[in-house]
């Protein structure tokens, strides 16, 4: 039985939202995210970057650095940038681009449904990475990107959703990155009071982005016990069919101390090879996999008589890169923590990447198959986890749209 909650979101105004909304700072290369800095003060960047243009920073990701989180996340609602909705809401979110149409339901999560494992996971996450997430919560006091998570849609939400989506709505941008957003807004408590019974007949929801956040949300509302808001986290709900998956590639930076000849003399011994040539090895099922190679490709399939041998993890093409190649031959048994491991996703996997590979003899690059999301509830069905860097998940969702305060 699944918990989800209605809230009341912070949100731009209408006329401002286009430019307030922004992609998580880290998706930005360093001089697109100073353009956007310098030129659109109205940026969601200048409340998650605070000190852009000041002479003397805080330490990164410090107490001191997150009260300024704060401090311009009030000054945007006192500039009246913000609203908050006076009644208690979902809201539909719909994002369009060449990539696909995605729409799903934003809601409060609820932390116990992740405690009880309603809510499934197919991640590790690291401790370090949820107790600094967890001290942003603490200061700042609000979420801004929601936890994407996929589930099997009950046909009354379907219903409703459709029904909204008629109608017209309260946000319409496009943003730089060639993508549309919309919005809609949820507030009768017939609507309401249907969502929130067809979830109780929910039983397994899966994370498809954001394990990270999920987890430290709970490590919040373990302080917070009492604090009604803690019980929830701001997520989005996504119907699985709709999930679009796409391959994490792995770019190894030097395969030192083996050159090009023991390096694939070693992966023969697991692997078949097929060379070639300049011709891009693109994978075509999940036992293929590309190698990128001193500016040659080649198609690698682990032998039957390996693959006869593993159960359903192992099988995983990311898990059969770590088993039978990062770890066995090139000492790298840990990808959470090797330097030397670059993950790349489908979408940026481009000629700029070769070109950067090319500069340097010992490097290699790893092209997979994506994942399906039938392996990823799989996985979190058997309470397993997929090696670090499996999937890059779309939609990627903007912050500042709708945010949860505490």
């Amino acid at each position: 039985m699944a918990n989800i909650t209605p809230f009341k979101a912070v949100r731009p105004v209408r006329n401002k939202v286009q430019l307030v909304s922004s992609r998580p700072y880290y998706t930005y290369e360093k001089s697109h995210l100073k353009a956007k800095l310098e030129t659109n003060p109205y940026s969601f960047l200048h409340v998650i970057n605070p000190e852009f243009k000041k002479d003397h920073g805080t330490k990164p990701n410090s107490i001191e650095r997150f009260k300024l989180v704060k401090n311009n996340y009030d000054q945007f609602k006192k500039n009246k940038l913000f609203v908050q909705e006076s009644t208690k809401s979902f809201y539909v979110y719909k994002q369009s681009s060449s990539i696909g149409s995605f729409i799903g339901l934003i809601a409060g999560a609820s932390v116990k449904d992740y405690e009880n494992d309603v809510i499934k996971k197919h991640e590790n996450t690291l401790l370090k990475r949820e107790k600094l997430f967890k001290k942003y919560l603490d200061v700042c006091q609000f979420h801004a990107e929601p936890v994407l998570l996929s589930y099997d849609t009950p046909s009354i939400v379907k219903k409703i959703i459709s029904k909204k989506t008629k109608e017209r709505a309260e946000y319409e941008f496009t943003t730089t990155d060639q993508k549309n957003h919309e919005l809609w807004i949820i507030n009768d408590s017939t609507s309401i009071n249907e969502i929130i019974f067809a979830f109780k007949e929910i039983d397994k929801i899966y994370i498809a982005d954001g394990h990270h956040r999920a987890a430290s949300s709970k490590l919040y509302h373990d302080d917070h016990k009492n604090q009604q808001s803690s019980q929830f986290f701001l997520s989005m709900f996504i119907d699985f069919k709709d999930v679009n998956i796409i391959e994490f590639n792995r770019v190894v930076k030097n395969i030192s101390p083996l050159d090009d000849t023991s390096f694939l003399q070693n992966l023969s011994t697991s692997f078949h090879i097929e060379s070639l040539g300049t011709q891009m090895a693109n994978p075509k099922n999940k036992k293929e996999i590309g190698l990128y190679l001193n500016g040659n490709w080649h198609l690698i399939t682990l032998k039957d008589e390996l693959l006869n041998k593993l159960n359903y993890k192992e099988k995983l093409n990311s898990q059969i890169v770590s088993d039978f190649i990062l770890n066995p031959i090139l000492n790298i048994p840990d990808l959470r923590k090797d330097k030397r491991v670059e993950f790349i996703s489908g979408l940026n996997t481009n000629d700029q990447v070769l070109k950067r590979i090319e500069k340097n003899s010992n490097a290699i690059l790893l092209k997979l198959f994506p994942h399906k999301m039938e392996e990823i509830i799989h996985i979190a069905d058997l309470n397993q986890i997929m090696p670090p860097k499996s999937t890059w998940i779309e939609p990627k969702l903007r912050s500042g749209i709708t945010i949860y305060e505490y």
